[in-house]
């Protein structure tokens, strides 16, 4: 019911929750922001404030300005590594912990579900924290560890130490660039047979992402479960939605999973 009290609409939802044996969480760049992450286009700050996303991440871009794009991830990069995860993914992590099944499947890619002590997360556009070959010689992905070879830290990026041919480039979904199939097909599968879908801090209109409440209802019959400070493309279809921050909803939820 729309008009009940927040804190009936939580209980309503941790109900639903306490009964499923398979619960997926899928989550979006508002899950992170919370941390101080900034969304993708609000990162376009200060240096960055006069390129467009074409600039800087498409694989075209890294073609012709390798360099350019390589400084902007790591400036990305540096900035995710100094902030922490926030009440919202601790609660994802301990949401899992207390439920027989959970699968974490996130559009962001900066690891906080991970540092927050989640186990099963699918990380759809990847993960900034790492790097990889252009050309994935040794299978896709081919990471790179920085550390494990010697190169020219002042001439960014380095070529890949196993083809010595491609270089090594942030291990993240660019625009242009398909999602990777195993990791796609994994969430597909699971949310065709999960009984409750928790969506938090995502707008609903990235696809394929966007898609997967969708699924799940229509597949599985699946309750969906929207956490969001404001209503967003799934709301519409939300068996419950929970207005407000992830870090704040929540925590009160996995109180009451825990009562």
């Amino acid at each position: 019911m729309p008009n009940q009290p927040l804190t009936s609409r939580i209980e309503d939802a941790a109900a639903m929750l306490r009964k499923a044996q398979k619960v997926a969480i899928l989550t979006g760049a508002g899950v992170s922001k919370e941390s101080g992450v900034p969304t993708f286009r609000d990162a376009l700050e200060g240096y960055w404030q006069n390129y467009n996303p074409e600039d800087l991440a498409t694989p075209a871009a890294f073609k012709r300005n390798p360099r350019l794009v390589w400084e902007w991830y790591e400036s990305r990069r540096s900035r995710v590594g100094s902030v922490q995860p926030n009440p919202g993914h601790v609660a994802i992590a301990e949401i899992e912990r207390l439920l027989p099944e959970v699968l974490v499947i996130t559009q962001n890619v900066d690891g906080l579900h991970r540092r927050a002590g989640s186990r099963e997360v699918i990380e759809l556009h990847g993960d900034i924290t790492q790097h990889k070959c252009f050309d994935d010689c040794k299978g896709n992905p081919t990471l790179i560890d920085l550390d494990s070879f010697v190169w020219d830290k002042s001439n960014p990026p380095p070529y890949c130490p196993h083809c010595h041919s491609a270089y090594v480039r942030p291990n993240v979904v660019w625009f242009t660039e398909a999602l990777p199939p195993d990791a796609l097909h994994r969430a597909l599968d699971f949310v065709s047979r999960c009984e409750v879908i928790l969506v938090v801090g995502t707008s609903g209109v990235v696809q394929p992402a966007a898609s997967l409440p969708y699924q799940a209802k229509r597949y599985g019959g699946a309750k969906v479960i929207d956490v969001n400070p404001i209503p967003d493309e799934i709301t519409s279809i939300a068996d419950v939605f929970l207005q407000g921050r992830s870090g704040e909803v929540l925590p009160e939820m996995v109180r009451l999973l825990r009562a």
